[in-house]
């Protein structure tokens, strides 16, 4: 395959011009790369090197102006704007930035198609009048200011242009209009030049009209690369522009249109795979690179193009081990890099200016990758662990910077560098800033872990925010931390992190625009899915469809055709190529494939192989966890035996062994983070010992009706305190803490409420102990150590004569949970019987210590059935039985005894594993 930029050089050597002296204008600067290796194959002597720029430097050049950078106008631009806006109706620069953009695109639009710049600003005023016109004279105040801002864009443009113009400075559109009106002296004084324009496709009007006036002086040839298929076809878009050209160009009525070749008809191996997801699509171009088996000469004539740039770092980690030679011509946006999500999170807890953080934003930033290795630079017990965990065990929702300087131990100037207040000033922030790259910086050298990535990393933000110092500076337009957050974000937006590589070996890896003027035997084309390739309508201007049509300017169908030429111009002289698109719907630009596919289809000229890849999922069933118990284990069981069993862990491996192995026997607990809102088990914590301060002083006695009543008022005050201890210094005074605050207050009122009732009607209560501690040792042949069973009992009484032993719970409970029928399912089954096993449990302790005598009444008082009041255990000859024994007797125990030694037995036996159990 001979590529576009050969056969130009080998025109343009059987033409007799000599290479040194001509003067090539390209599309894109990477392109020159490649026009100098072709043109070194080409020359038998040595030739100094040709001048190669691209467009851009050329019209920059023309012009005699230099075009700044992004940033830098906006800043400018808003210069402008102070100076046009009266200050009572002027915009604060932030509230300003969040348009400005869209203003400088249309201003650039404008300008490369020479448009009359104050026509069309009348015309845009005359429009909003018009939409905004009423019968009535008098116009709301956003209407007025609305149209007032119409009817000053031309002014701006004005103020603007001629502030650039002063200081010989533009942005792209002006340079371009500059350039077209330097044109004629430009040829004046280079007519012994000979420029040589190829590869071009979708040309501005300037851009037009200065290629047109080169031409036709003399001085320049101009070569285009496309597909006689697509010229000569009046609606394929791929070939839109050039077809403009070759009919509207004086040029080409006297000369002929030359350039046109054949190559897209020729045989050409094309394959559509949908794959689903973005990150399958890079895990196949992995696939098909590794399948393709390449040679060091083949691996150059190959690229991957990414329909979507951000699918980079996947596939750059996708890529086989075999090439190790790779180009990277897009570069990673600044916005993906580590310390990209860093500063991220630091500005988000500046932006608010409340003093107080909470905790998740604390922990994100303490916990980045980024900072965390400022605080292991020290290496003292106070590290970040440290301050996590006080801020999660002491349910610190929001801290403030005094706070959190108290419990950071040596860290104090880390903390204050990081959380110290901002006082919403650009100054400070920026400052702050620098002074954490340096601290990174330093950190990284400390631990000797620098690598040349990380410092690029530190080097291209430390650049980014000295920009922001300067600009600051000069122009003193930012007044808050969310007016540089603004700026900030649009400054990553528009920084790349280069690669380095060798360009002209190994795997080719580039963006679409990328491509332009160069030629692959193999092609692999990403995310070809409408809404991507090509982008579809998108309106980012201030500018009607309507009157971008009536004005020459480029609307989203011009944006197509110019996609459209990519995608074609990739297949023109390929052999291979592969066509990737996303089949899920579940993204915004994914599930449809692209109508450049359908059209490929629709042409008939070449035989598409079309294909879905199904990723290879291999069916894994997790095999339940068993735990044989080993020596070590069965010394711990006995630990554990001696301290004693409670009916909470007997339960817990009703419920699941497994679970029972982490808590007891490896000690593991539950992960305890900030108790953002109250939980559940610290509501019923919090209920149970409330009651114990109210039912203490009382054991042994009978209950009152007065004594009752007088606990009332003394419910909040207790509710309080008990929240205070439990949930430390998170706060229940709002939000929904304070409502399961009342809500404990609540079930507290109506359980005394119920008691005085009960008291009302007759009944006579009198409080044997509360919150009791109970156990027992029992004897189980076959376990040759002590087994004992502790526990604590909530509330034991006698009502009317009969012991009862009483169980709180928060939550709710239903009658049938405290039922059984088959004393076999006791130990088996948790959901049924858990409760009936805990009540039971405890009265079998007590009867084993003489504390009760049977027979005795037992079960729960549920705070969300407090309606039911007390859910006796019960047994029942069947599940349908309606008839019930309530009283708990020797009998009841006895059977309750032989299952309870047959469970714990089980846990004790060495040769019964932890078994984990398969939970729905």
């Amino acid at each position: 395959m001979e590529s576009f930029i050969t056969s130009v050089l080998r025109d343009l050597k059987s033409k007799n011009l000599k290479f040194e002296d001509l003067y090539f204008i390209l599309p894109s600067k990477r392109a020159g790369l490649f026009l100098k290796h072709q043109l070194s194959k080409l020359v038998d002597t040595p030739i100094f090197s040709p001048e190669i720029k691209s467009i851009e430097e050329f019209i920059e050049d023309l012009s005699g102006l230099t075009v700044l950078s992004n940033v830098d106008l906006i800043f400018r631009l808003y210069n402008a704007y102070k100076e046009v806006i009266e200050s009572s109706e002027r915009e604060t620069f932030e509230s300003y930035s969040k348009w400005a953009q869209i203003l400088l695109q249309d201003f650039n639009e404008i300008d490369r198609h020479l448009v009359d710049q104050h026509h069309i600003f009348e015309y845009l005023n005359a429009i909003n009048k018009i939409n905004h016109w009423s019968k009535t004279n008098n116009q709301t105040e956003l209407i007025s200011e609305h149209l007032k801002f119409w009817n000053s864009l031309s002014k701006l443009y004005d103020k603007f242009t001629d502030n650039l113009l002063q200081n010989k400075s533009a942005y792209q559109g002006l340079a371009y209009r500059e350039a077209c009106e330097n044109i004629e002296i430009y040829i004046e004084n280079n007519l012994d030049k000979t420029l040589v324009f190829l590869g071009f496709n979708a040309l501005n009007k300037a851009e037009s009209n200065i290629i047109q006036a080169l031409l036709q002086s003399d001085i320049a040839h101009v070569y285009w690369d496309i597909d006689e298929t697509f010229v000569k076809d009046p609606i394929h878009d791929a070939g839109h522009f050039i077809r403009t050209h070759k009919t509207t160009w004086n040029y080409f009525k006297k000369n002929p249109f030359n350039w046109l070749h054949n190559h897209y008809q020729q045989e050409k191996s094309i394959n559509v795979v949908g794959v689903p997801k973005f990150i399958g699509q890079a895990k196949y171009i992995g696939q098909i690179l590794g399948e393709l088996n390449l040679n060091k000469e083949s691996l150059s004539q190959t690229a991957v193009v990414l329909g979507e740039e951000s699918l980079i770092l996947p596939v750059l980690n996708s890529l086989p081990e075999e090439i190790d030679k790779l180009n990277v011509t897009m570069g990673l946006n600044l916005k993906y890099v580590p310390l990209a999500s860093a500063f991220e999170a630091l500005f988000k807890i500046h932006k608010s200016q409340s003093g107080a953080y909470y905790y998740q934003d604390v922990v994100k930033v303490l916990t980045h990758p980024s900072f965390y290795c400022l605080f292991d630079a020290d290496e003292s017990n106070n590290s970040v662990e440290k301050i996590v965990t006080t801020i999660q065990t002491n349910n610190l929702t929001y801290l403030n910077l005094n706070k959190l300087r108290s419990i950071s131990g040596p860290h104090t100037h880390l903390i204050t560098l990081l959380f110290g207040d901002w006082k919403n000033s650009p100054k400070i922030a920026l400052e702050r800033c620098i002074e954490l790259i340096l601290e990174i910086k330093h950190s990284l050298d400390k631990q000797k872990k620098t690598k040349a990535l990380e410092l690029e990393y530190l080097q291209r933000f430390y650049a980014i925010f000295n920009q922001l110092i300067t600009l600051n500076n000069e122009y003193n337009h930012l007044s808050s931390i969310q007016a540089i957050y603004q700026v900030y974000k649009e400054l990553l937006a528009s920084e790349n992190l280069d690669f380095k590589g060798e360009p002209l070996e190994g795997l080719q890896l580039m963006g679409m625009l990328e491509s332009r003027v160069l030629d692959f035997e193999t092609v692999i084309i990403s995310s070809v899915n409408e809404g991507i390739l090509p982008a579809g309508k998108s309106n980012n201007s201030f500018i009607p469809f309507d009157v971008k049509i009536e004005n020459c300017l480029p609307t989203f169908k011009e944006k197509d055709a110019v996609y459209t030429y990519h995608f074609y111009h990739l297949l023109q002289r390929a052999k291979h190529v592969y066509i990737l698109y996303n089949t899920e719907n579940d993204a915004l630009n994914g599930g449809e494939k692209s109508r450049f596919i359908t059209q490929l289809e629709v042409e008939g000229i070449h035989k598409i192989n079309e294909v879905l890849a199904v990723p290879n999922i291999p069916l894994i069933t997790k095999p339940l966890l068993e735990i044989p118990k080993t020596k070590m284990v069965m010394d711990k069981i006995s630990e554990v035996s001696l301290s004693g069993f409670s009916p909470s862990s007997l339960t817990n491996y009703i419920r699941n062994p497994i679970d029972f192995y982490y808590q007891k026997i490896l000690g593991i607990k539950e992960y305890d983070d900030v108790e953002e809102h109250i939980a559940y088990n610290t509501l019923g914590s919090v209920i149970h010992n409330t009651l114990e301060d109210f039912y203490r002083p009382v054991e042994g006695n009978f209950l009152t009706i007065d004594y009752l009543k007088s606990l009332i008022p003394n419910i909040e005050d207790s509710v309080a305190k008990h929240f205070k201890k439990l949930y430390k210094e998170g706060d229940f005074t709002k939000g929904k803490n304070l409502i399961i605050f009342n809500i404990a207050q609540h079930y507290i009122k109506l359980f005394l409420e119920s008691e005085i009732k009960s008291l009302k009607d007759g009944n006579s209560i009198k409080v044997i102990a509360v919150e009791a501690d109970t156990n027992c040792t029992i004897e189980i042949d076959g376990i040759n150590f002590p087994i004992n069973i502790k526990g604590k009992v909530d509330r034991i009484d006698e009502f009317n004569g009969t012991r009862r032993i009483i169980d709180y719970k928060s939550g709710k409970v239903d009658q049938g949970k405290v039922e059984i029928v088959d004393w076999d399912s006791i130990t088996t089954d948790y959901d049924k019987f858990s409760k009936s096993f805990q009540v039971l449990c405890y009265v079998y302790m007590m009867h084993k210590q003489n504390v009760i005598e049977l027979p005795v009444e037992a079960g729960i008082i549920s705070f969300k059935n407090l309606s039911k009041g007390l859910l006796k255990f019960g047994v029942k000859s069947s599940a349908r039985a309606r008839t019930k024994d309530q009283l708990i007797t020797k009998d009841t125990l006895d059977s309750f005894e032989i299952e309870l030694k047959k469970l714990i037995l089980e846990i004790c036996n060495p040769d019964i594993n932890f078994i984990e159990k398969e939970l729905e």
